[in-house]
């Protein structure tokens, strides 16, 4: 099970207001965004927890996209509901209300079969919890995680002793600027490499993203899309790419696979905007995602 990835993370309803139209209750959380994009690479394993209220629909869609969802708790109560919206910049969405329902007893639990898996993504989650996780793994041959700012303010310490167990880490500009009170991006991210990960991702919205590893620093452009609907879940559908792509490769530590995982993860997370909710990824054929690969590493001359 080298190249399975165990994600660790939220399942949620969103019920999303952008421009172009809204959404009620539709499928969402870090975990789900990430496993939709990571399945097109590699089987995933999702750890989760919902309520009785959770659509058996979301269950077999799921499912029917090569992810398992033994680790998925259901307890007594509602699953996790965020109400948001965003402006016509799409720069920050603007949450309405917050409804963290059973996601506030969660407490994930590894089976066997989880702990065998050669990745592990820790998605967005209190790092206590994400520690949790990681002792109970045996010994998987990459680790990642993600985090933000509320757990930069809250829980600092506790997140520090998470890095230094971990290879990648995924941040966006303000979080890593936080974590390191630095302004710079290059001297950020150094400084977050001296706390443990090898490599730092920084996902910067529409600007694109960029990649720390060892002495290598890579900026890869957003890939160009006509009409943006729905941003929610683009960042961890990003990571699911990049992840994704690096569990199916014989050795991840290679540069040039790293290279291609960001210009992966950037074109997943292109088809993740083109539509409310995971509607678009969640249907992408793997054709679909070589064509538009492809062109976009064309327009970039990195092959």
């Amino acid at each position: 099970m080298k190249n399975t990835i165990l994600v660790v993370g939220s399942v949620a309803l969103d019920s999303v207001d952008t421009i172009h139209g809204s959404t009620k209750r539709a499928l969402g959380g870090s975990a789900v965004h990430f496993s939709l994009s990571a399945s097109q690479f590699t089987p995933v394993k999702m750890v989760g927890v919902v309520g009785q209220d959770f659509p058996e629909k979301y269950r077999g869609y799921l499912k029917r996209r090569n992810i398992s969802l033994e680790g998925m708790e259901v307890l007594p109560g509602k699953t996790f509901h965020w109400v948001g919206r965003y402006d016509r910049d799409y720069k920050n969405a603007e949450t309405i209300a917050t409804h963290l329902n059973v996601f506030e007893q969660f407490k994930p639990k590894l089976n066997e079969d989880h702990k065998r898996c050669g990745v592990l993504f820790l998605a967005n989650i209190d790092p206590d919890l994400q520690r949790s996780v990681l002792d109970q793994m045996g010994e998987p041959r990459l680790v990642a995680c993600d985090t933000m700012n509320y757990w930069i303010s809250l829980k600092k310490p506790s997140l520090l002793k998470l890095l230094k167990k971990v290879d990648m880490l995924f941040v966006n500009e303000e979080e890593a600027r936080q974590l390191t009170g630095e302004y710079n991006l290059i001297k950020a991210a150094r400084l977050i490499m001296k706390m443990g990960p090898r490599g730092i991702v920084v996902k910067r919205g529409d600007a694109g993203a960029m990649l720390f590893f060892k002495d290598n620093v890579l900026s890869v452009p957003a890939h160009p899309i006509e009409k943006v609907v729905d941003p929610t879940g683009a960042g961890d559908t990003f990571a699911g790419g990049f992840m994704g792509y690096l569990a199916a490769a014989p050795d991840w530590k290679n540069f040039d696979v790293i290279r291609r995982a960001m210009s992966y993860g950037t074109v997943m997370s292109s088809f993740a905007v083109e539509d409310f909710s995971t509607k678009r990824v969640g249907t992408v054929s793997k054709p679909q995602i070589c064509s538009r690969f492809n062109k976009y590493v064309d327009n970039l001359h990195i092959r």
